[in-house]
């Protein structure tokens, strides 16, 4: 190795920090640099204020260190976690610090940077969207707006025990802008009192705003008053921003969040990571807060002799059947590792389960023979059956714990030939960033989606000694419900078996509530 390749070697074995903000805590408003530097992670520290969506997405295998910092409640001190960051990129480690919001905005990611800068550590920062902008703006609340004000100013509320603030409110109430404080529930009536006594008019607008973003968000609106006792009368909790200014007027005038139709709805959505981006899309875009915790993963079977055998007599199949979209990307797949031509399914028809593996077929340039009016495996044998005549050669790739009832419904059409392959298997998933069973019992997730009777069991396994009775559970179809029902759930059922109607499920739950 010559010397400019042994100093390359070395740059790159050498450890690193990224200083990443998360965001306030919707996981659509975590940027995109920020999502790409946490799936390259292998060591990532956190705060108590990340969002649950982002924790979703630390990859699988990444060692996590919680530093759990929330007002007054530190699991770590800032000196330990300073070296915390130099220990680990030491190591020859990719750090993320994970941070709630934007690392620089009260997130001490200067002192973080300090012993980083001291101790020669590379490092990197990524900002995150901040709750002063983005807590008022989902609440209706425009930090600034010609007619009312000309300055935003972002304080921190927090201060200690029994010490007066080192605050000049009354140079605060002289700019006449919008006043953001952070980290000031508890010191609400101190900050109100504060500001009356620099000046500020009684009836000046102010509001408190909980959990924004979040299905937990929720506002009161007074004035600086009378903010103090309507919190008492309507109750707050934590994270919450303070907002002061004529601006907190225009709320009830300009809130949009409340009026989307699953505003206030926190749904568990359990499909396989390759599957669930749609699903959460659409969820998303109705207003809901989103926890992607998939139950299952699928990968393709080590051993596919049987398929590749297959493959080497497809000009005598009569159909190919496909009960999934992933059962689609394998057969394809090991067909170009086999190198076997796409022509040779000339001859064969094409039956499919749902619109999802519709779908995965047209990618490919194949469109759909038969599909059944309900999306189920006894359904598709019975489509099946009534338009052969019982001497056809059905192949039949699918899961390798698949349900039996599309081979059970084939069976009753004497001379039929079929060829049931595996091609992939199915395995519980679990992880340990979120705790699915104490979000449960608290209430804190409205509703959990089920696509598939394997969801419904990779949950139960992830959340061992949970009182089902407690999950409200929307199923796609009757056996997916039929596992939730076994279970003690209470259990509601999609008109048909299709994204859309899993959707549509969902509103009417939160409209039932």
């Amino acid at each position: 190795m010559t010397a400019r390749e042994q100093e390359t070697d070395n740059r790159y074995c050498k450890g690193k920090v990224w200083l990443v903000g998360a965001g306030p805590g919707d996981i659509g408003l975590f940027t995109l640099k920020g999502m790409e530097t946490l799936k390259n992670a292998q060591v990532v520290v956190y705060d108590s204020l990340v969002g649950q969506g982002v924790l979703s997405r630390i990859p699988a295998g990444v060692r996590l260190i919680n530093v759990g910092k929330r007002a007054s409640h530190h699991i770590m001190p800032q000196e330990q976690i300073n070296q915390v960051l130099v220990d680990e990129a030491k190591k020859g480690y990719r750090v993320v610090r994970l941070k709630g919001g934007d690392p620089f905005l009260f997130g001490r990611g200067g002192e973080e940077l300090e012993l980083l800068t001291k101790e020669g550590i590379p490092y990197e920062v990524v900002p995150g969207v901040t709750s002063p902008l983005a807590v008022p703006a989902y609440n209706g609340i425009p930090v600034t707006h010609r007619n009312y004000c000309s300055s935003l100013h972002i304080i921190t509320g927090h201060k200690k025990q029994g010490e007066a603030y080192d605050i000049d409110f009354d140079a605060l109430v002289r700019t006449k802008g919008t006043l953001v404080f952070l980290m000031g529930v508890t010191a609400l009536p101190d900050i109100c009192n504060s500001l009356l006594q620099a000046g500020m008019q009684k009836e000046m607008p102010a509001a408190i705003l909980q959990k924004g973003t979040t299905a937990g968000q929720k506002r009161i609106v007074a004035t600086v008053a009378t903010l103090e006792e309507e919190v008492k009368r309507r109750g707050i909790e934590t994270p919450a921003i303070i907002v002061v200014g004529e601006v907190c007027s225009l709320a009830d005038t300009f809130g949009w969040y409340e009026k989307l139709p699953l505003a206030g709805y926190k749904v568990l959505v359990t499909r396989p990571r390759e599957t669930i981006s749609t699903m959460s899309q659409k969820l998303r875009l109705m207003g809901a807060e989103v926890l992607e915790l998939p139950a299952i993963r699928t990968a393709p079977l080590a051993d596919q002799s049987a398929l590749h055998n297959a493959f080497g007599q497809l000009h005598t199949y009569d159909w190919l059947a496909f009960t999934s979209p992933i059962g689609v990307n394998v057969f394809f797949e090991e067909m170009k590792k086999a190198g076997t031509d796409v022509r040779r399914l000339g001859r064969a028809k094409i039956a499919a389960i749902g619109k999802g593996t519709k779908k995965a077929l047209e990618e490919r340039g194949l469109f759909v023979d038969l599909m059944p009016e309900v999306f189920d495996g006894e359904s598709l044998g019975k489509a099946l059956c009534s338009v052969c005549s019982g001497n056809e050669k059905i192949l039949l790739p699918r899961a390798k714990i698949g349900g039996k009832e599309i081979i059970q419904e084939l069976e009753k059409k004497p001379g039929l030939f079929i060829c049931d392959v595996p091609t992939y298997d199915t395995f519980y998933e679990k992880q340990e960033v979120i705790d699915e069973k104490k979000a449960f019992e608290s209430g804190e997730i409205n509703c959990a989606v089920f696509t598939s009777a394997s969801t419904v069991r990779g949950f139960a396994e992830a959340v061992k000694g949970l009182d089902f009775t407690k999950v409200t559970a929307a199923c796609i179809g009757k056996q997916t419900k039929a596992a939730a029902d076994a279970l003690g759930m209470k259990t509601f059922m999609a008109k048909q078996a299709t994204i859309d109607s899993v959707v549509d499920l969902v509103v009417d739950l939160k409209n039932s509530r």
